[in-house]
């Protein structure tokens, strides 16, 4: 696989993303690891799915009144990166992030299962809840609510487009000496080099 200043760097992503969605060992090939600046200065990470991209940057989801969304509220930087043990494979994304449209939230929104609807409707993501049982009382009563019916999507729930400034492929190789390709995005150009592992 050649990798050189000729590489689109979304191509590649694209290409390796289904790769590991087809390879059988892999289980969710869309989980990247996301870490923000934390409130109090410190850092957060956690696994979200990826569940769109484009020459824009990648899309996910969440609750915007989450850890996560207090923190990108306050400071949209931050880092994503995608790691398939079994391919030998990684990509770190940094960029910041802006809210997607409403429209597209609520569209994406509509397909979801409605189990996890309801997970996303009764949740106060990152509060406390007192127990298990609370948490499966607050579904049920909402799936009793909305009988029937659509679940709408709430207003503090969507999606936020990560807008890349850098993207870096990362190949295993043996002995540690391993392959690494940076993109670096500025105005509307990719710029290229090749790391030391």
């Amino acid at each position: 696989m050649e990798i050189s200043a000729r590489t689109n760097p979304i191509e590649l992503f694209s290409r390796w993303l289904h790769e590991a969605a087809t390879h059988p060992g892999i289980r969710e090939a869309t989980a990247m690891a996301l870490a923000t600046v934390a409130l109090d200065g410190g850092v957060q990470n956690r696994i979200v799915l990826c569940k769109s991209w484009s020459e824009e940057g990648f899309v996910f989801y969440t609750n915007y009144l989450s850890r996560k969304g207090r923190e990108l509220d306050r400071n949209p930087h931050c880092s994503a990166v995608f790691y398939w043990d079994q391919l030998g494979r990684q990509i770190r994304i940094t960029g910041r992030v802006e809210k997607v449209p409403a429209e597209q939230s609520r569209a994406y929104w509509k397909s979801r299962p409605r189990e996890s609807q309801i997970s996303q409707y009764v949740s106060q993501q990152s509060e406390v809840v007192g127990s298990r049982e609370e948490l499966e009382k607050l579904a049920s009563e909402a799936e009793k609510n909305f009988a029937g019916q659509e679940i709408p999507c709430p207003d503090h729930w969507g999606g936020y487009l990560i807008k890349p400034k850098s993207i870096e492929f990362w190949i295993a190789q043996p002995g540690r000496l391993h392959d690494r390709f940076e993109f670096e995005k500025s105005d509307h150009t990719w710029t290229f080099r090749r790391l030391y592992p």
